[in-house]
């Protein structure tokens, strides 16, 4: 049995940070219906097509493990399915700009009227604000979120990351909103709104840089290398370039090889636990006794210095030999991974942190699974679904409708064209 096995999730989300969310809670075993415009579908499908005819690896990723309808949902019949979908699932799940929900007469008050027990969870750029009317992409809520400006060399301009943290991390925080909010419901029977707001989300991840905010305040941050390179702190967190944000000195240093592979790079973090190791491997064993070495307080000005010499050794190795010198003596340190490097190791396939999908369109292709591991739950990735490809089984199987209906329904303009079991 999944987890969520049982679980009914009306999905009318799109991109990327409502999918993220309605993707995770498909893997735990939900059944989740995702809501599409007829002939149009989520935006995504035809964003990036790298396969002419084929939906794009965008929604692909996204969407796996749920079921798609095509509902025009401002059409009076239309309405009516979507009335019925309200009543029959546990939750509702949207991204829509603010206020849409209650353009199409489905505000949070008519929703609980239909059905008290639904959970119904939103995600918006902002929350409740000035800004709460924004539109907000996911660059948008790096920088909102306290991300961008703290990212970057201390010389340089605020940079966003390559990571979602925007989009994908927001949908991970409304995921776990919505397990709480199905989980207190076996409590009080009652369902509720559950609200993520991405530049709150960022933030959240953000965290240790607020906490370095407000150890700012009074006096610098040392651990960073500006203080040791005697450069002055303004009045805001700086960008720290690779220095750890754990507080123990960290930087990316040079591999073999880096003159012509831009990722033959290793981080490396010299904690005072193992400095005397460190001090060993890189053939400086004096450094563990002599005055301005021996310490870490005493180090933070020769910071520069130190790391030179230890780029100096990972110059002689390669990213994966630092790894297996330095692993057996618990000096951190970890190879810089690219894409290509990752989508070829085995040994995430194994664990299904990465698997192979076929699509009936696109042949296929390599995806992220599930990051969550339950020991009780396996997580089966199931390819996304062609537009409307279940709009005749839901409304068959879910919702109760006899053939005759569904033809009616359909020829009122509420779905999409109806497809046969071949197609």
């Amino acid at each position: 049995m999944k987890a969520l096995e049982g679980i009914k999730v009306l999905d009318f989300t799109h991109v990327q940070s409502g999918p993220t969310c309605t993707q995770l809670l498909g893997w735990f075993g939900a059944d989740v219906i995702k809501v599409e415009r007829p002939g149009v579908g989520d935006a995504t499908r035809q964003q990036l097509v790298d396969v002419p005819g084929a939906d794009s690896l965008y929604f692909t990723m996204l969407n796996h493990n749920k079921r798609s309808i095509e509902l025009n949902s401002k059409n009076e019949t239309g309405k009516e399915v979507l009335t019925r979908l309200i009543e029959t699932c546990d939750v509702l799940v949207e991204n829509f700009a603010p206020g849409a929900l209650d353009r199409m007469g489905f505000s949070w008050e008519r929703i609980q009227e239909i059905n008290p027990r639904i959970i119904m969870a939103s995600i918006k750029g902002f929350g409740p604000g000035k800004y709460q009317d924004c539109k907000v992409y996911e660059n948008v809520a790096q920088c909102a979120g306290g991300s961008a400006s703290t990212t970057g060399f201390v010389d340089g301009p605020p940079l966003v990351t390559g990571a979602q943290i925007g989009d994908s991390g927001t949908g991970l925080h409304l995921c776990l909103g919505i397990v709480t909010a199905l989980f207190q419901r076996e409590k009080t029977g009652r369902g509720q709104k559950v609200t993520a707001a991405m530049q709150d989300s960022v933030l959240n991840l953000c965290r240790v840089k607020m906490r370095d905010q407000q150890r700012l305040e009074v006096g610098p941050l040392k651990e960073y290398s500006q203080f040791g390179e005697g450069l002055p702190f303004g009045d805001a967190t700086p960008r720290a370039g690779n220095d750890s944000g754990g507080g123990q000195p960290g930087r990316i240093l040079k591999c073999k090889g880096w003159e012509n592979d831009p990722n033959a790079y290793t981080y490396f973090i010299i904690q005072a636990a193992v400095w005397e190791k460190v001090c060993d491997v890189i053939g400086e064993p004096d450094w563990k006794t002599e005055e301005g070495f021996a310490t870490p307080p005493a180090r933070l000005d020769k910071l520069n210095r130190i790391f030179e010499r230890i780029e100096e050794w990972t110059m002689t190795k390669t990213k994966y030999e630092v790894m297996d010198l330095c692993n057996p003596m618990d000096i951190p340190v970890g190879p810089i991974l690219s894409m290509k490097e990752i989508s070829e190791d085995k040994g995430l396939y194994a664990t299904g942190t990465l698997v192979k999908v076929d699509h009936p369109e696109r042949g296929e292709y390599v995806s992220v699974g599930c990051p969550i591991k339950l020991s009780d739950s396996d997580v089966e990735v199931v390819r996304s679904p062609l537009l409307g490809e279940h709009t005749t089984e839901i409304l068959g199987d879910v919702l109760g409708y006899s053939d005759s209906e569904i033809e009616a329904i359909a020829a009122s303009g509420a779905v999409g064209k109806l497809k046969s079991a071949a197609e």
